[in-house]
């Protein structure tokens, strides 16, 4: 997708996200927000130019969305959703995610009551695991600890989240996705007030959004749009 964006001439930075890949350990982070914190510092060591983007997919979506809602939005132009994550309780998903993830649901409900009492000791524990290989395993990310996994994501009142973002916005889903429910989400941003369609590829599932010339000719579309908002 990177390259795509690139060969329609847009300057594009494809982070490696603490957690995920060679940045740091697979599975973990040191705390909650820390990934907000390194964006930032990501974006005042690089200056990329004007207008600057924030394009995340599935869980990368969601953690767009967190940042798109939060108090360092502006620090974008505006933000491209592809197959966004909300939430385990958003109607949008569906269960299981499609097969891909087991949440172990008691211990994040125990972890989270911990947190409340300021206690972060467990945070660090896997509470969420995906369906990967072997094999796969030296190359993607296995689980998440309890700190990633609430990190990777929208804030926890997803709706209050959407509604806080008021930079423009885009998003994109497959017709076929099989980890979301695709005509949900048009339904959930009336909820959070916000009339921005939501733009079906179709023919398409939840990986091919990112890798189906169809798919990354509507993402540049969406691209277009976006900047003559900015």
């Amino acid at each position: 997708m990177a390259k795509a964006l690139s060969a329609a001439g847009y300057p594009v930075y494809a982070l490696d996200i603490r957690g995920h890949g060679g940045s740091g350990r697979k599975g973990q982070i040191a705390y909650i927000g820390q990934l907000e914190d390194d964006l930032a510092d990501f974006l005042h060591a690089v200056s990329p130019p004007k207008p600057v983007t924030l394009a995340g997919f599935s869980s990368g979506g969601g953690f767009a969305v967190r940042f798109a809602g939060g108090d360092q939005q502006q620090l974008f132009d505006g933000y491209l959703l592809l197959a966004p994550f909300l939430s385990p309780d958003a109607p949008t998903r569906r269960p299981d995610s499609g097969g891909w993830t087991s949440v172990g649901l008691p211990r994040i409900i125990a972890i989270a009551i911990l947190n409340g009492f300021g206690i972060r000791t467990f945070n660090a524990l896997p509470v969420l695991r995906f369906a990967v290989n072997e094999n796969a395993k030296a190359i993607l990310t296995a689980e998440y600890s309890y700190a990633l996994a609430m990190n990777f994501g929208p804030q926890r009142d997803y709706l209050a989240n959407l509604r806080n973002m008021h930079q423009p916005f885009r998003i994109l889903i497959g017709e076929n996705d099989e980890v979301y429910y695709p005509e949900r989400f048009a339904e959930v941003l009336k909820q959070a007030g916000k009339d921005t369609p939501v733009t079906m590829v179709p023919g398409v599932d939840h990986i091919q959004l990112i890798l189906s010339p169809v798919a990354l000719e509507k993402s540049i579309e969406a691209l277009k749009s976006l900047r003559s908002h900015q």
